[in-house]
């Protein structure tokens, strides 16, 4: 592994997309530097939900003068280097995706704390006859 950046990285709902150039992608192979040239695969596609590579199948071309050299994005996993080089890309878009996760379990646990809130409320309003009371915690717990 020579060196590997991305051109740019997309964001999307279902996939982080790194997508690659020319001048940014390069390996060493057979002590002899290849370039990354878009003519087939050009993006490494990760799913946000499991966060694992979906396009392991796509093949991407080096070139170095007149020579070419396919590889899989399967054998590029296989190189340490490599998969280091894409872990530094993604983690700032995977730890926001684990931050996002957190703060929907968060308004989870908070809504359903209201919900019992309002459920002990309208016991009480029972217990002691209030009807006033009981018609304002029925009303906002239906309105939840």
């Amino acid at each position: 592994m020579k060196m590997l950046k991305p051109y740019y990285v997309k964001e999307e709902d279902k996939y982080i997309r790194v997508v690659l150039a020319y001048q940014y992608f390069s390996l060493l192979m057979d002590d002899e530097v290849y370039h990354f040239v878009p003519l087939e695969a050009r993006e490494i596609r990760i799913n946000r939900k499991t966060q694992t590579i979906e396009n392991q199948e796509s093949v991407f071309v080096f070139q170095k003068g007149k020579q070419y050299n396919r590889i899989t994005l399967a054998d590029l996993m296989k190189v340490k280097d490599f998969q280091q080089h894409l872990t530094t890309i993604l983690s700032p878009y995977i730890i926001m995706t684990e931050s996002e996760e957190k703060t929907d379990n968060i308004d989870h646990v908070i809504m359903e704390l209201e919900r019992s809130n309002l459920l002990r409320l309208i016991d009480r309003a029972l217990d002691e006859k209030n009807l006033a009371s009981f018609q304002l915690y029925t009303t906002k717990l239906n309105e939840m």
